[in-house]
């Protein structure tokens, strides 16, 4: 079962998501920047300290995000 704090996360990615997906079509940044962005989300999770578990979050996230650059889900490509 879900909790509320995965929903939390679930609704902050849609949105961030959709946000990239909005700002691309519209031309405020080009793929490659949004590329950027990700890439630097995930390197700010790759290198994160702190108790283990913590760190295992972190490089769970970080897969996550590298998962969306490989799959093209923030942007669309042509």
């Amino acid at each position: 079962m879900s909790t509320s704090s995965e929903h939390t996360g679930q609704a902050a990615l849609s949105i961030c998501e959709a946000l990239l997906l909005a700002m691309n079509d519209r031309g405020l940044l080009p793929e490659h920047e949004i590329v950027g962005v990700l890439r630097d989300a995930a390197a700010a999770h790759e290198n994160a300290t702190g108790t283990e578990g913590e760190v295992l979050d972190h490089r769970a996230v970080a897969a996550l995000i590298n998962a969306i650059i490989a799959g093209g889900n923030s942007v669309r490509r042509a």
